[in-house]
């Protein structure tokens, strides 16, 4: 079952600076994503990913255009979204032991001591850490904490989870593992998933759906369906000659090439022109 509503991003523009100063980042983005979905943004370095993203979460505001989480617009955090970022030393607090790193943005909806413990415990089962919650950050490896940052956000019970650049600072092993979990999650939990990367392959392997972003300014220069389904391991399907073709169509609108005719089908709401509307 999925949970909660679509996110509406409508003729999206983010400049920063002003006048002859005046940098325009993104350029009439339009995108949507549905319920239960997961759909990962990929882009070269300096695309704009990261200020999409936070303008997903409601921590932005555009310079024009709308965001909207169903019929509501996002102008601040919103309850049903949550957020985990790439800096996960960054985002845990290491005087606090990893259960109360989990519940702490509940302290905040204010949800008693007790209950936040249970849904922190919970959480960091879901995540594959029951064992770890007395401890502190710094004695976990990296791909532990990062999963801790997940439990976090499961904690917060948001339907949509945005995520930003999440395994990059893992080692290859955590960082598949990482995946695997995430995809787990999405479909156990029902949850939307949006995934800001730069790693090609990985929003290969973990998309329904890849929004590629490129141009200066930035705008969607195609998204693909992917058609790998929903059962998906780190061997067989990275082997499928689909998998290949998909990356390569990717990597080859990113660098601005013309795409190779994969065989695959892109995702028809898509024009073939820089308005980006999907």
């Amino acid at each position: 079952m999925t949970r909660g509503s679509s996110l509406y991003v409508e003729d999206l523009r983010m400049s920063f600076g002003q006048g002859s100063q005046e940098h325009r980042v993104l350029d009439g983005l339009t995108l949507r994503v549905d319920p239960g979905e997961s759909v990962c943004v990929v882009g070269p370095s300096g695309a704009g990913k990261t200020t999409l993203l936070r303008c997903l979460a409601g921590l932005t505001r555009p310079t024009s255009g709308t965001v909207r989480y169903g019929e509501q617009p996002l102008t601040e955090p919103h309850a049903d979204i949550a957020v985990v970022s790439q800096d996960y030393r960054g985002s845990l607090l290491p005087w606090l032991r990893v259960w109360d790193n989990v519940a702490f943005p509940l302290q905040g909806r204010g949800v008693r001591r007790a209950e936040r413990k249970r849904r922190a415990l919970e959480c960091l089962a879901a995540v594959g850490l029951p064992e770890v919650a007395d401890k502190y950050p710094w004695q976990l490896s990296g791909g532990m904490q990062q999963r801790v940052a997940i439990a976090r956000g499961l904690a917060y019970d948001a339907p949509v989870l945005l995520m930003d650049e999440p395994f990059g600072s893992v080692d290859a092993q955590s960082r598949f593992d990482l995946e695997d979990l995430t995809l787990e999650l999405r479909r156990r939990l029902g949850i939307t998933v949006v995934v800001v990367t730069h790693d090609i392959d990985e929003a290969v392997y973990l998309g329904d759906r890849v929004i590629v972003l490129g141009g200066k300014p930035t705008a969607v220069l195609d998204t693909l369906t992917i058609p790998l389904g929903s059962e998906r391991d780190q061997l067989s399907t990275r082997a499928d000659p689909r998998f290949t073709e998909l990356r390569t169509r990717v990597l080859a609108r990113i660098r601005g090439e013309r795409a190779p005719d994969t065989g695959v089908t892109p995702d028809p709401a898509v024009k073939a022109d820089r308005t980006g509307v999907v």
